[in-house]
Formats: structure tokens, C-alpha cells, sequence
């Protein structure tokens, strides 16, 4: 883990703070100043900031069903509202795992466990993430196939996909879709592709872990068994 890293996972302060503080020479490990962000650390090593020792927090995991409006970053300066805006001031070291745009809502996960959060974000390791979507217009069977073997989207073709419980109301089309990639904004570019413009989208579930009945802008610790179904 990288020393930058560390410093935001265990609470010390954002990332962004966290490369100001290490290049004022104000972090040692071991006992000598390092100044360099990425200087990886495993944990064990002395950490000090400022003269003060950095413990190590157990890994925490956090499931928020997050509104519209709110922008999943750690730090943006030029966002009005970030999902960190929804949790306490304690989980402050905690950074979301992947996206949602901030148009859409439902399930985000945020924790420190970094290995996780790669297993979960990584293309390689194929965890689905399923989605309610509704779009203008119908869906036909047609476009429904397109969407499910690949569209091309900035150049690149999306991996296959499923799309279940399609229902057209005679103005909106809404249905479910499962994908395992995560491209900024891919659902909504995939609609896009096939001529339907997104109104609304909300994730429903990540690899098992649903949603569920968690109310919209709350949150809760997931348990040994909710964590467990991501790993």
C-alpha cells in the first residue's frame, strides 16, 4: 500500500491532504521522513505524523443507498454535495468502491479493504452489478439483443450483458440489466447507442449483496455474512 493511501485509510485525512502532508515532511516511518507519496508500507512499520503514531483501523464496510445528486468521490473540490457529506465524520477513511454517476442512485459500497475493492472494480474478476433502469420510448426485442451481445461505445465494444424484466408502459420502457463492467457512465451510453436516453437508474445489487430495504440517503455496516457474499 502506498504511504498516501495508508494515511487516508486509517483516518489521518484525505488523500489529497494526505500527499501535502507527506511532501512538508511532516510523516516518518521507522524514524525517518519520507517524502515521497508512494513509498509503499505494509502496515507494520512505525507511522508518525507530525510526532504522533498512526494505528492501523480494522476494515470497515459500508453499504449506502445513495441518492441523486450527490457525487461519489472521496474529494472534489468542485462538488456541491459528496456521498461523504452522508456518513459521519468517523468514516471519513473509508473511499467508495467504484462509481455511480450522480444522477443515479442505489447501492454503493465504501471501506478501507483495498484488496476488495480491486476484486470488486478489476474487469478480470467479473462481478456482476445489476441495475433498474427506465429509458423514454420502448425497448424493442431488437435493441434489447444489441444491448446484450456488445455495443460499441467510445470506440470500444461492452462485454455481453443481461437484460430481464423488460415492461413498456406505452411512454417509458423499464427493466433490469446485469453487467460486470463498470466504464464511466456505461449504461447510460449504451441506452444512448441504441436511441433511448436514460431517466432514471438505480444499482440493485453488487455480486449477492442486494440493496435491499435500506431507505435512499442511509446507511449501515454490513455483517460478517454480507461481506462474505462479496468475497
Amino acid at each position: 500500500m502506498r504511504l498516501q493511501v495508508f494515511l487516508s485509510h486509517n483516518g489521518v485525512c484525505s488523500r489529497r491532504d494526505a500527499m501535502s502532508i507527506i511532501q512538508a515532511g511532516r510523516v516518518m516511518v521507522n524514524g525517518l521522513i519520507v517524502k515521497e507519496p508512494s513509498t509503499p508500507v505494509e502496515g507494520s512499520e512505525e507511522i508518525t505524523v507530525d510526532g504522533q503514531k498512526i494505528g492501523t483501523k480494522e476494515y470497515t464496510y459500508v453499504c449506502l443507498n445513495k441518492p441523486a445528486g450527490f457525487t461519489t468521490t472521496k474529494d472534489d473540490l468542485h462538488a456541491d454535495k459528496t456521498v461523504m457529506d452522508l456518513l459521519p465524520s468517523t468514516m471519513r477513511h473509508l473511499a467508495p468502491v467504484g462509481r455511480l454517476d450522480r444522477d443515479s442512485e442505489g447501492l454503493l459500497l465504501l471501506t478501507n479493504d483495498g484488496d476488495l475493492a480491486y476484486h470488486l472494480t478489476h474487469p478480470k474478476f467479473h462481478a456482476d452489478k445489476t441495475y433498474l433502469v427506465r429509458v423514454k420510448g420502448e425497448l424493442t426485442k431488437l435493441k434489447q439483443s444489441k444491448l446484450e451481445e456488445g455495443v460499441i461505445v467510445e470506440g470500444k465494444k461492452t462485454a455481453p450483458c443481461r437484460i430481464m424484466e423488460v415492461k413498456y408502459n406505452g411512454t417509458d420502457t423499464e427493466f433490469k440489466i446485469t453487467l460486470n463492467e463498470g466504464r464511466k457512465r456505461q449504461i447510460r451510453m449504451m441506452a444512448k447507442s441504441v436511441g433511448h436516453y436514460v431517466t432514471y437508474l438505480c444499482r440493485l445489487s453488487i455480486g449477492k449483496l442486494q440493496l435491499g430495504s435500506l431507505p435512499k440517503g442511509q446507511w449501515k455496516i454490513l455483517t460478517k455474512q454480507e461481506v462474505g457474499l462479496l468475497k
